[in-house]
């Protein structure tokens, strides 16, 4: 299992509908777009790693473990703002205004990934994947990334054993060698993916698989206190973001 999917298992919002909690990472997500930079996306920065480490519980360094890659591209996407290609400085030359648009960027780009986050670290595909059927999106669909998902951990498993095998023969102690090795072990993952497949297809064949693929999901109902709280933190972030950004501009 990935550390983000543990830590969704292990959230202290883990039996909340996902409902709930869409509404409140989504809704910063969308409000770190929509929002002034500065201060709107600032404050919806401040307000998603407030409630990941507080009412959440996610621990720091599991959050930043998640949050760093996320944040390479982010700072790789605002860098190319800092200079200017052609014109009559030259072929490159340092934008005027690249470092204010490069750090608005940076701003709005962090603060929807921690949104994105928020909802990651607290609501396991588990438990969303199958309540998308009932909100319209197509049987079929869902049943493929139910397979999807469970499979996924399954392929990683093998990967992680095979490169333990490979490592225990010293299949990487060159460079030669490590290259053959990852060229046996994408072989192997692709023959053993296949081959779980085919015996995925036979199982659910002889259970009398009808199209639909049936799970149990935890029971949860949508707390009308929790979502109320939520609206009312996006609309206190707007209010403050609107309100503090001519002063500060």
């Amino acid at each position: 299992m990935l550390p983000i999917d543990a830590a969704a298992h292990g959230s202290r919002w883990r039996r909340r509908h996902p409902l709930d909690k869409a509404v409140l990472g989504l809704g910063l997500t969308v409000l770190a777009i929509s929002l002034p930079p500065w201060p709107g996306a600032a404050l919806v920065l401040a307000a998603a790693l407030a409630l990941l480490l507080g009412p959440a519980g996610v621990p720091g360094r599991r959050l930043w473990r998640a949050y760093r890659l996320p944040l390479g591209f982010c700072v790789t996407g605002a860098l190319p703002l800092l200079v200017r290609v052609g014109g009559p400085g030259g072929f490159v030359t340092l934008a005027g205004d690249g470092p204010v648009r490069a750090g608005e960027l940076l701003l709005r780009t962090s603060a929807a990934s921690l949104g994105v986050l928020l909802f990651a670290f607290t609501t396991p595909m588990s438990d969303l994947l199958p309540r998308l059927a009932g909100a319209g999106v197509p049987a079929p669909v869902v049943d493929v990334a139910l397979v999807t998902y469970r499979m996924s951990f399954l392929l990683l498993d093998s990967v992680r054993r095979v490169r333990q095998a490979q490592a225990a023969r010293l299949g990487h102690t060159t460079r030669a060698a490590a290259w053959r090795s990852l060229g046996g072990l994408g072989a192997t993952a692709f023959v053993r993916a296949f081959d779980r497949a085919a015996r995925l297809q036979d199982g659910l064949a002889g259970r009398g698989y009808d199209g639909t693929l049936r799970v149990l999901v935890p029971e949860a109902r949508v707390s009308v206190r929790f979502v109320g709280a939520g609206i009312a933190l996006l609309a206190a972030l707007t209010a403050l973001g609107l309100v503090l950004e001519r002063p500060l501009s």
